[in-house]
């Protein structure tokens, strides 16, 4: 039986090992913070340079201001960062 994208991304979760540092892209990789298991530290970089992303937010925790590089709302973990790349011209 083939599995769908959140059976993808539940699967791919399960080769994270604790203190990890991962990126993950836009799409199916976006839906891997989210089956990380309590307690596991991993460090996740989102495509738009955020570095400490997590799943997607209860209503509690939404800041519309919070988003992964497919435009959607995540969670933010302290300790993480925003990362900005500026080109130097000259």
């Amino acid at each position: 039986m083939a599995l769908d994208k959140y059976g993808i991304a539940k699967r791919i979760a399960q080769e994270l090992q604790d203190g990890m540092y991962v990126n993950l892209g836009i799409g199916i990789p976006t839906l891997v913070a989210n089956y990380i298991p309590a307690g596991m530290m991993i460090m996740i970089q989102s495509e738009n340079g955020m570095l400490g992303m997590g799943p997607y937010p209860d209503e509690e925790s939404l800041d519309p201001d919070l988003i992964n590089a497919g435009k959607e709302t995540v969670y933010y973990f302290t300790g993480g960062a925003f990362l900005i790349v500026r080109k130097v011209l000259g």
